[in-house]
């Protein structure tokens, strides 16, 4: 994969690590459901352009590091991955139905955690090196 995305008027790689969990944290994706899991997660990915650069489905939970473009929200995608994932796999394994009779596999809420390729210490080095080089006053500091 290419280290960037290119667009019109853009240049980007933007990163996250993705984690959510089953309902109630019950063990259920193991087997065939857990490989159907994953499958699944890469065919929406595919269909979102988003790329997987690893992951991990546990038996409780979901694991995931991709790289995504700028016009997609990162709420909005793990909506998708959650809802789609979900109902394909209750629709296709009537236990899952069973044990989660609201229609709700997954628990509400996911982690989220940027993964950029530079550290925060590297970014603000490099505004200090633009501050000293700069003999404007457009320096600006959020409080």
């Amino acid at each position: 994969m290419n280290e960037y995305r290119y667009g019109g008027h853009t240049v980007s790689r933007l990163t996250v690590h993705l984690v959510w969990v089953t309902k109630y944290r019950y063990k259920v994706l193991e087997g065939d459901i857990k490989k159907r899991c994953r499958e699944l997660l890469i065919q929406i990915c595919d269909a979102e352009d988003v790329c997987i650069l690893s992951g991990v489905v546990s038996t409780d939970h979901v694991h995931m590091h991709i790289e995504y473009p700028p016009s997609v929200k990162i709420s909005d995608l793990v909506k998708r991955l959650k809802g789609r994932s979900s109902r394909l796999l209750q629709r296709e394994y009537p236990m899952l139905e069973k044990r989660y009779w609201g229609k709700h596999l997954w628990a509400i809420g996911y982690g989220a955690w940027s993964t950029g390729n530079i550290t925060e210490e590297i970014v603000e080095e490099y505004l200090k090196r633009h501050k000293s080089s700069s003999n404007d006053k457009g320096d600006f500091k959020l409080d």
